[in-house]
């Protein structure tokens, strides 16, 4: 176990290298982000978020066009998820159009 959080911390250490470089070179940024995908879990509300979870997940390509978005839900050990429809996808969409990310000061 050890050697694969070791194998983690390195491979994070290098990443954050690259992202660097990518903010100092806009070529290098260019290329890549070209390569670059997103993933997205967005956590819900729920009324008793020790024994229930649910979630949407959202998957793009280099372009940021959602190619997967998915809902899952569970209620302690049991679990279901499906896939969201592009219509409901659009609701979603459209409640997050204002969402800005940030640190924390």
């Amino acid at each position: 176990m050890a050697d694969i959080s070791e194998a983690a911390e390195k491979k994070l250490k290098s990443r954050i290298r690259k992202l660097k470089k990518c903010n100092k070179d806009d070529e290098e940024k260019e290329k890549f982000f070209n390569q670059l995908g997103l993933s997205l879990t967005i956590s819900l509300p729920t009324k008793n978020p020790e024994k229930q979870e649910d979630f949407i997940s959202l998957y793009t390509n280099p372009d940021g066009d959602i190619v997967h978005a998915s809902y899952a839900y569970s209620e302690g050990e049991e679990f279901a998820d499906a896939d969201i429809s592009e219509k409901d996808l659009k609701v979603i969409i459209e409640s997050l159009k204002d969402f800005d990310l940030k640190l924390l000061e």
